[in-house]
């Protein structure tokens, strides 16, 4: 944990108390200061006040005093309308922020030393995947990493890191927003596409949250950009212009200079060889994971490492859960459990990476449902539909795509495994929709997936198997 020694014999407000809410709590009480807490959930507002906080309802006479308020990154800060909480911060006079600045204050003091290197990724895509794997390459050269924020962990429960060590930081548009003070030494944006308009006011507003991240970068600060949408490679553009020094990532082109990748292999601008290779990379297939990778090692360079030390953990980097995770595989059968997919354009993913694709589809349908997957059916062999969306999309897929009524997950596995031995393939879990139907949460089912196919490999292996429809 990092103590927040800022507000110290002061009074601050946390409202949302989820985990980085706690988290922030925790810091905050460790440095001394006197935290008010707020959640419409009362088990959380228990769990708050055993950490040593006390529970106080956002009015004026509770708050009264304060000099900040510690907001959840969930919370409407500006659009489309401000949570009451905000105007009456400040009404009090209170500065508005989120964990991730109280960590930037309290960085400094608790490294005492020159400080660990600091990392900050975002980008509508790939955020997750990236952060993960620049971790894990800088795990596996020997640095000391703490690594979370939007992803895992939360950043006021990271340990205190020497200055050999590095932080490195998935931020979401709503962490930027409650964000001002980061400076971090190098900063990726992977791409931006329309995302959470309603949040910032249209695509302007999520555009200029995006930016702002490398806004803050610090002096000398390196800022890595992925060129392959228009309003990044014009952020590109506009921060090169101001003498800031970007190193622009590319999937679909060649580059004057910067990394790009052409047919799986990583390429620096000038040079003819490939600095690594990308294909036969199970956990980073597709152009989207190219595109991950290529910026991954681009950070991972502007930290001090060399590409004899990247390229080994590129090459062993075991994926993130429910994205593409490859969870079991015999006789020719891969399962790839993809249940984050939770709406068309992430499933559109999986389904560009593979061939000879028996699909599990199907939960609670996003608006549009699967119609923008069609240059994508060619690659499948038989889909099998679950859940709420079963009806819908059998009528999408009619006359185009070879397909079944399978009802439910377990069904579904074992329906498309056993069509799967025949011919060898992808038993893809890729549903384009949202699990709350069968499952608590896309975590579980991508979970049950898991267990259903080792389940499944485990019986070809001789030992006992589930008999369909049944229990484990």
């Amino acid at each position: 944990m990092i103590p927040i020694t800022t507000y110290r014999d002061k009074k601050v407000a946390v409202f949302g108390l989820g985990r980085t809410g706690l988290s922030a709590v925790r810091a905050l009480v460790a440095g001394g200061a006197s935290v008010l807490v707020w959640d419409d959930d009362p088990n959380r507002r228990s769990d708050a006040g055993k950490l040593g906080a006390t529970t106080a309802p956002p009015t004026a006479e509770a708050w009264q005093g304060i000099a900040a308020l510690v907001l959840s990154p969930g919370v409407p800060l500006t659009h489309p309308q401000p949570h009451p909480v905000v105007g009456l911060a400040d009404s009090l006079g209170a500065e508005i922020l989120g964990d991730v600045e109280l960590f930037a204050r309290g960085r400094p003091a608790a490294t005492g030393v020159a400080g660990a290197a600091l990392a900050a990724i975002t980008g509508t895509n790939g955020k997750s995947t990236t952060t993960s794997l620049l971790a894990h390459i800088l795990s596996a050269s020997g640095r000391e990493v703490e690594a979370g924020a939007n992803l895992g962990r939360p950043v006021l429960d990271f340990e205190v890191l020497g200055e050999a060590g590095v932080y490195v930081l998935e931020l979401s548009s709503y962490q930027i927003d409650l964000t001002t003070g980061l400076r971090p030494d190098v900063v990726a944006l992977l791409n931006i596409t329309p995302d959470h308009l309603d949040r910032h006011g249209g695509m302007d507003g999520y555009i200029a949250a995006k930016r702002r991240l490398l806004d803050m970068a610090g002096p000398g600060a390196t800022l890595v950009i992925g060129v392959d949408d228009g309003y990044s490679a014009r952020i590109a553009q506009d921060m090169a212009a101001k003498g800031c020094e970007v190193l622009e990532v590319s999937v679909l082109r060649e580059l004057a200079a910067g990394i790009f990748v052409k047919d799986g292999q990583l390429f620096r601008s000038g040079t003819a060889t490939p600095i690594a290779d990308l294909n036969g990379i199970e956990t980073l297939r597709g152009a989207h994971n190219w595109q991950n990778a290529a910026v991954a090692f681009a950070l991972a360079e502007v930290l001090g490492l060399t590409p004899s030390q990247i390229i080994p953990g590129l090459s062993s980097y075991p994926g993130l859960p429910h994205r593409m995770e490859v969870v079991a595989r015999h006789a020719g059968v891969l399962f790839v459990n993809d249940s984050k997919a939770t709406n068309a354009e992430a499933a559109a993913h999986a389904l560009a990476a593979y061939d000879n694709i028996f699909w599990i589809v199907g939960g609670i349908a996003k608006q549009g449902g699967i119609d923008s997957l069609a240059p994508h059916y060619s690659r499948i062999a038989r889909a099998f539909l679950i859940g709420e969306a079963a009806d819908a999309f059998a009528q999408t897929l009619n006359g185009v795509v070879d397909h079944e009524m399978s009802g439910d997950l377990d069904t579904a596995v074992q329906a498309a495994h056993d069509a799967a031995v025949a011919s060898g393939g992808v038993v893809l879990l890729s549903p384009a929709c949202a699990s709350f139907d069968q499952f608590a949460s896309f975590e579980a089912r991508g979970d049950r997936f898991r267990e259903l196919a080792r389940h499944i490999v485990q019986g070809e292996n001789g030992n006992p198997r589930r008999v369909a429809g049944g229990a484990l």
